[in-house]
């Protein structure tokens, strides 16, 4: 099965709420990030990404190493991914939709009844909010 490589933000705010992401064309929210290019460090890929998808321009020290995961895609049928995972706190009004990015939700993590979550938000990322 084809694995595509990611960098993605685990990102909340002061009051515990976690920023999810939906990409135009598709239906699931999920962690802001996206693909790690050929040489690039995933947090080198993460920060360009987030300053892309959502003008975030933030250090190398603004981000704790979570860890990696692997799960299916959620708009790759047929495809994985392999996710570095970091945790960002930033200002609610902080990020602003760019690039592919069709909306940005600031959710409850234990909440998201109604809402489609991508296999690793759902089944990884949220549940270390949740605790």
């Amino acid at each position: 099965m084809p694995v595509i490589h990611i960098a993605a933000a685990l990102t909340t705010d002061d009051r515990g709420s976690c920023l999810l992401v939906r990409k135009r064309g598709t239906s699931a929210f999920m962690q802001p990030g996206g693909k790690i290019e050929p040489g690039e460090e995933p947090l080198d890929a993460l920060r360009r990404e987030l300053y892309e998808e959502l003008r975030l321009t933030t250090a190398r020290a603004d981000y704790t190493e979570i860890g990696v995961y692997d799960e299916d895609a959620a708009n790759e049928p047929g495809h994985r991914v392999h996710a570095h995972v970091y945790q960002l706190v930033v200002g609610r009004d902080a990020p602003v939709p760019s690039a592919e990015i069709a909306e940005a939700r600031w959710v409850d993590p234990r909440d998201t009844a109604g809402l489609d979550v991508a296999p690793l938000t759902r089944r990884h990322l949220l549940p270390l909010l949740s605790t």
